[in-house]
């Protein structure tokens, strides 16, 4: 489970870039992927509860780690959030930053995929990105 299907990693790429499309605020690029993955949090909380939302995005970063090592930098708190992103990004270059926030929410997506299934995922991040085109949904199937 922890190498993640291409098609996974094409479809954050794509939730990555809408994101940035509509990022008006002053957080990096390289923030972008880290974006996505707060901005699921409280529709997968919904789900799964604070505490599950942050055992599963501390699942999703141990596998991360492994493709993207500067990533143990990080570590999730108790309410699910990401501790350690100012200094990561301060001691990263920013394209690094950008992929390896990318390889952690292809994990997350993977496993929230093997855990509540290709659907209930997509209506997830359509609940978050409820402007994301359709075609862009395709990307997580295999």
């Amino acid at each position: 489970m922890s190498q993640a299907s291409p098609q996974m990693r094409d479809f954050a790429r794509r939730l990555t870039a809408h994101e940035s499309k509509g990022n008006k605020s002053s957080q990096s690029e390289a923030r972008v992927a880290f974006q996505v993955c707060e901005k699921l949090r409280p529709h997968i909380a919904t789900l799964m509860g604070n505490a599950g939302f942050q055992g599963l995005l501390a699942r999703a970063l141990a596998l991360a780690s492994r493709e993207a090592p500067a990533l143990r930098a990080l570590h999730v708190k108790a309410d699910g959030s990401l501790a350690g992103l100012d200094e990561l990004e301060a001691q990263a270059r920013p394209a690094d930053l950008a992929e390896e926030g990318v390889v952690l929410l292809t994990q997350l997506l993977g496993l929230l995929a093997a855990f509540i299934g290709e659907s209930l995922t997509l209506r997830m991040v359509l609940q978050a990105y409820p402007k994301l085109p359709f075609n862009d949904l395709d990307m997580i199937r295999g």
